[in-house]
């Protein structure tokens, strides 16, 4: 159902995996969406894909834990949508797997300013257009590493553990705007990233242990996801974080 006509959502991290599936997802629902990534290329594929389906889909090339950046989105992207955006889904993000002794500083600030530091400065450049419409959603991509651990995970783990205080810290902010934030805390999802472990019997075998469900997730499940905390159906639904992991944290 086309739950979200006449509306417009800016999705990072968009050229691929989660972000990709939330991106077409929220154009099949009726959003006309703007994609930011780093990757061009990957960018322009997604968005055919959403204009074959016969949805609106602009591109913005850029890394969005850079200032000035995000600011030039912010511009070009209130020329080609007039200034109104309705949903803002912070999604990119990298991950760095090392020992805590074994990280540089510049390898613990690349982790920190690209999965933390670009929803604040993303946050802090569209929340002024999303104000005074009477609906606004903001979704960030937490994840299941903000409520339990790995070892190798330090940064990664920290970064996603302040998003998810950032989100319930803007959701108070933002709520007599009648504008919602919330995390998604996924855990393991077939994206083209982990192909190569669950093509692995062994490593896919280590997860899978981990999973109750003892499958991996699949995008379009986030996608859905999505969808749906941008619905009507989900106004009341702020300051909080959805897990969707098979169960992983529930043990």
């Amino acid at each position: 159902m086309k739950t979200l006509t006449d509306k417009t959502a800016l999705i990072t991290g968009a050229s691929k995996g989660l972000g990709k599936a939330m991106a077409v997802a929220l154009a099949e629902a009726g959003a006309s969406v703007a994609l930011v990534s780093r990757d061009q290329p990957k960018l322009d594929e997604v968005a055919a894909q959403i204009r074959a389906g016969g949805g609106r889909a602009e591109v913005f090339a850029a890394d969005v834990a850079d200032e000035a950046q995000v600011a030039r989105v912010r511009d070009q992207f209130a020329a080609k949508f007039g200034g109104k955006l309705h949903i803002l889904v912070n999604n990119a993000g990298i991950n760095i797997r090392k020992s805590v002794t074994d990280f540089t500083l510049a390898e613990w600030n690349s982790v920190m300013n690209t999965n933390m530091t670009s929803a604040f400065l993303m946050c802090r450049a569209f929340v002024p257009m999303m104000r005074g419409q009477g609906y606004g959603r903001i979704i960030n991509m937490t994840s299941i590493m903000a409520h339990v651990a790995l070892p190798g995970r330090t940064a990664y783990s920290a970064s996603k553990t302040a998003l998810l205080g950032f989100t319930r810290a803007l959701a108070l902010e933002l709520a007599a705007e009648r504008i919602t934030v919330n995390g998604i805390s996924p855990g393991v999802f077939g994206t083209e990233m982990n192909i190569p472990l669950m093509q692995n019997p062994e490593l896919s075998a280590q997860f899978l242990a981990k999973i109750p469900m003892n499958r991996w997730g699949k995008p379009e499940e986030i996608g859905k996801l999505a969808v749906y905390l941008c619905s009507e159906d989900a106004s009341f639904i702020t300051g909080t974080d959805v897990l969707i992991d098979g169960g992983w944290t529930a043990q």
